[in-house]
């Protein structure tokens, strides 16, 4: 995966590959949010291990709700998502990243061919933790795969505008956690 600069700074982009231009979903794009944490990573792996913080800050995903027993790799959740262009879902996701106190991730419907990966990679600083949250889109069927077949030629413009819907809540969501934890 590869960082690119875009158009518009505060969005930073990645892909898995290409990018194509104009962007395209068989590119993989996604983005990423940044932060630097006064507290241990011990702290800030509390808070993104726990599947419903992201909700106290999207405007997007609702709830989740673990299936079973197992909190590590290979276990799975139901997310459950509201959007004004998609309507309401609820997806089974697969946790595909767990390395304690390092990095948590899951892949929505199928590890091996997601609509979408996201995960947080935590890192030891000599004031407390750097914390980046990344989401890359696909390369599976997604409701944003969706609104780009029934508007194929609008492909680039979609993908842009929901780059921007999501980075925009990751970087709540960051903003919210560093509040909770240097409080």
């Amino acid at each position: 995966m590869t960082d690119q600069p875009t158009s518009r700074p505060d969005v930073p982009k990645t892909f898995r590959s290409g990018p194509s231009d104009p962007i395209a979903f068989a590119d993989g794009p996604g983005t990423y949010v940044e932060i630097d944490i006064a507290a241990s990573p011990a702290a800030v792996w509390g808070l993104v291990t726990d599947i419903n913080m992201p909700a106290e800050y999207s405007t997007e995903f609702k709830h989740a709700e673990w299936t079973g027993p197992d909190r590590g790799l290979g276990s799975t959740f139901l997310g459950s998502n509201e959007n004004s262009t998609i309507g309401e879902w609820t997806l089974t996701n697969v946790v595909d990243r767990f390395e304690e106190e390092r990095v948590f991730g899951w892949a929505t419907v199928d590890a091996d061919n997601p609509g979408a990966r996201w995960w947080f990679t935590l890192e030891p600083t000599p004031t407390g933790t750097h914390l980046r949250y990344d989401v890359s889109i696909g390369p599976g069927p997604s409701g944003l795969t969706f609104v780009i077949d029934s508007m194929p030629d609008k492909e680039p413009r979609i993908i842009s505008g929901r780059l921007r819907e999501m980075y925009n809540s990751m970087q709540r969501t960051l903003d919210g956690i560093k509040e909770r934890l240097e409080a």
